[in-house]
């Protein structure tokens, strides 16, 4: 009786086992296809993630650029509705969006035909002048000494700490641009990648970027072991695109004579308004985003890449962007994906041009405003065909007719970073400009050729000469002049 007795338990045991064993047969029977990709909401506790930091950054000023800073103000109201505080978001914008002449409603920005006011609550922690490649490298270290001007908040993160970084502008080769000069070059970014890195100061940083050729920002350059993750709108050699523009379905209200919005920023950004992000991943959002961005494979889209730590992709979303309690009962599934938002888009460096063709096409005939959008188009257009005039003849100046084109268009294979010798690139980009006049946006899509002729080995002092026959003098053209300073 007692041996009986002494085995019930471990009868019990079994049995309770057998039970619970079978359960979880049950349960994973039941489960949705999105279940078995997202493991419970509350599997990370949100006291093992540490602080949520985000540094947002629109890269560009001028009411034709609208669209960036539309993007990182619509970026905060994301971040803000996932639980981020202000003390932890860090934005950087010029600011001459929202009460400019030409904005339809003086106070508002939108990012999308059908959006509400991103604008509202926005903090301007640096703006105008401010908005420097100094400062953003300072605040990302957490340095407030070496801070000029603006808020001198920084991100002041530990070890335990997440990171996301967005960006949104125009950009080249190697470069994405700022309202201010000089430009943001990517062995810099990288170097500071790696010192915020060696200093301890975050567990895992994500870095999403929205500008033109953006992969070249990483490719090569970034490498695994810095617990960052990357997603870029484009691949090293293609164009970004604006979307909601105006002649798009749907377009912009037809008050706005502008781009609302770029279509890699508001593929993440809709998705994350609409999808439970303790649930969602960063690879279903790369995933998402991939296949909107694409447009369907259409001329009127690009291709969105992964750099860096990519075993970060399984992190979910809310560790870096929070989480929306109003979006906490949804149920991620396959067919969620996002579709294109227009019939088609437009190429980041025409968003300027169809900018001032709406002006000038709405504009009464013989007023004041057609006579100026007429002009604006016009010197864009000057500019546009002085720059790729010069480039190509300084390429057939050093290397000859047939030879100077073939290296200005060369491609470096996949893997491979643009440049050998960064200080060479600046060095060229800086002679060019002393003779040729600025790149400005447009022209950063030359920063390929140039830094060609530095991987064929162009000295300085050839660059002056070829620069100097191809442009006799300075073009006057505003988006030529060089009163606010050197890209490199």
């Amino acid at each position: 009786m007692i041996r009986y007795i002494a085995g019930v338990p471990l009868i019990l045991f079994l049995l309770l086992s057998s039970l619970v064993e079978s359960r979880q047969i049950f349960d994973d029977f039941l489960r949705l296809p999105s279940d078995h990709d997202f493991p419970r909401s509350n599997d990370v506790d949100d006291d093992q993630i540490g602080t949520r930091w985000a540094v947002l950054i629109a890269g560009s000023n001028g009411y034709w650029n609208y669209r960036h800073q539309a993007d990182v103000c619509h970026a905060y109201q994301v971040l803000k509705k996932g639980g981020l505080k202000d003390e932890n978001i860090i934005v950087f914008m010029y600011d001459d969006i929202a009460y400019h002449e030409e904005n339809p409603r003086p106070g508002v920005i939108i990012n999308s035909p059908y959006g509400g006011d991103v604008y509202a609550g926005v903090p301007k922690d640096y703006t105008g002048n401010n908005v420097t490649v100094h400062n953003f490298f300072a605040a990302l270290l957490g340095d407030r000494e070496a801070i000029t001007g603006g808020s001198g908040k920084v991100v002041d993160s530990g070890p335990n700490d997440h990171i996301f970084i967005y960006y949104s502008d125009h950009g080249g080769a190697g470069v994405l641009g700022m309202p201010t000069v000089p430009f943001l070059y990517a062995d810099t970014l990288m170097n500071t990648l790696k010192r915020k890195h060696a200093s301890r100061t975050y567990k895992s940083l994500v870095f999403y970027v929205e500008a033109c050729e953006s992969g070249s920002i990483f490719e090569g350059l970034l490498p695994e072991g810095l617990n960052i993750y990357a997603t870029t709108a484009s691949n090293a050699v293609e164009s970004s695109w604006g979307t909601y523009c105006p002649g798009d379905y749907p377009g912009p209200p037809p008050e706005y004579e502008t781009c609302l919005g770029d279509l890699y920023s508001a593929a993440w950004m809709e998705d994350s308004e609409i999808h439970n992000l303790r649930t969602e991943t960063l690879k279903h959002q790369y995933e998402l985003v991939k296949m909107r961005t694409s447009n369907g494979g259409s001329r009127y889209g690009s291709h969105v890449l992964q750099f860096g730590d990519k075993d970060l992709s399984k992190d979910k979303l809310y560790m870096y962007m929070g989480s929306n309690p109003a979006n906490e009962n949804f149920t991620y599934v396959d067919n969620n994906s996002l579709h294109p938002p227009s019939s088609k888009a437009v190429n980041q460096r025409d968003a300027d041009l169809v900018h001032f063709w709406e002006k000038f096409r709405k504009a009464p005939e013989g007023s004041q405003r057609k006579m100026e959008a007429q002009k604006l188009f016009m010197e864009a257009m000057s500019h546009r065909i002085h720059l790729d005039h010069s480039i190509k003849l300084v390429g057939k100046l050093l290397f000859g007719i047939e030879k100077g084109p073939e290296i200005l268009e060369t491609v470096r294979p996949a893997g491979q970073p643009l440049v050998d010798d960064w200080t060479c690139l600046r060095t060229l980009v800086r002679t060019f400009e002393m003779h040729c006049g600025s790149l400005s946006q447009y022209g950063m899509k030359h920063m390929r050729s140039i830094a060609n002729l530095c991987n064929a080995g162009t000295t300085a002092d050839q660059m002056s000469e070829a620069s100097a026959q191809a442009c006799p003098s300075v073009p006057s053209s505003p988006w030529s002049s060089l009163h606010r300073g050197f890209s490199a």
